[in-house]
């Protein structure tokens, strides 16, 4: 005899079968109930019983009927059956249904610079799905961590993973300052004026700009002040500390609202592309699928040209 396990996973068609043959009185009923031969409809109680080690089944030439221990594993079965049928349901509304628990991870510039306003924006478009925002740059690994969604940012493709990606956006990193400042009209003039370095910046700093015809300039300057990340860059450049770099996606937000403005706007310092990161492709449920769209709409396929 095989173990349990095996009993019920292996034979759920058996199960099915056996609970037709209850539920409308002979073989020959559950089998065009079912779309099978009376044989095969045979074939299969005679292997649940022998797999279960009783009988369930009285049969005579006429008729068929349960027996005791047939009955009472009959109504376990169809309210098992019953309980299967209904998860079965929900996993597939799950797919369709856009609802649930949203779990996403993006770097900390991200979370704070660009998703607020987006994140606030899907919740109105889909209130049923609830989200989680785990804003941090350290690489978590997204099935220890059941993170539905990453986002990540790199200047080149994606090393090889076991993930799904596919590209939300392009982006370029550019010099921007608040409307009151005074602007350069070239590269070259960049050193007379005050200037944030964020990120790897630092100390004497070698600053390469590149042109939409891709023609470069590279200049030495002398930051004013510095910044690990581009979300407190942000933030400093929008108070006047100077002109500073920030990648369009996180400053656009701000340009729009007229408290920054680009500098030297054919000039970009790199350029990068925004990926949405998933265990899951085609079979991501409807709520991965929906944000995922969202966003490439929201953040556009090209956010530069040239």
């Amino acid at each position: 005899m095989v173990n349990e396990t095996e009993t019920l996973g292996g034979s759920l068609e058996d199960l099915y079968a056996f609970c037709a043959v209850i539920e409308f009185g002979t073989l020959s009923a559950a089998a065009r109930e079912r779309g099978e031969t009376k044989g095969s409809i045979s074939r299969r109680l005679s292997r649940l019983e022998q797999r279960l080690g009783v009988a369930l089944l009285a049969r005579t030439p006429r008729s068929v009927s349960a027996t005791e221990e047939g009955t009472a594993f009959y109504l376990k079965t169809r309210d098992a059956l019953a309980l299967l049928t209904d998860a079965s349901a929900s996993a597939r509304a799950a797919q369709d249904v856009p609802a649930g628990h949203l779990r996403l991870t993006t770097p900390v510039d991200l979370g704070v610079g660009v998703m607020p306003p987006l994140l606030t924006a899907f919740h109105t478009l889909y209130p049923q799905i609830t989200i989680e925002l785990l804003a941090t740059d350290a690489p978590l690994d997204l099935s220890a961590h059941r993170i539905d969604l990453a986002l990540r940012a790199t200047p080149g493709n994606l090393p090889d993973m076991n993930y799904r990606a596919s590209a939300l956006a392009h982006f370029r990193i550019q010099l921007y300052a608040a409307p009151d400042q005074p602007l350069p009209e070239h590269p070259n003039e960049l050193g007379d004026y005050p200037l944030l370095a964020s990120r790897e910046l630092s100390g004497a700093t070698t600053l390469e700009l590149e042109d939409e015809r891709g023609r470069r300039s590279a200049l030495t300057v002398r930051p004013v002040m510095r910044t690990n990340d581009f979300a407190s860059a942000l933030q400093l450049l929008r108070h006047g500390v100077g002109i500073g770099p920030l990648p369009d996606l996180i400053a656009r937000e701000s340009v729009a609202r007229g408290e920054l403005v680009q500098v030297l706007p054919q000039w970009h310092l790199s350029r990068g592309t925004l990926f949405a990161i998933s265990l899951s492709g085609a079979q991501a449920p409807a709520r991965v699928r929906v944000f995922r769209e969202f966003l490439r709409q929201r953040l556009g396929p090209d956010s530069y040209t040239g």
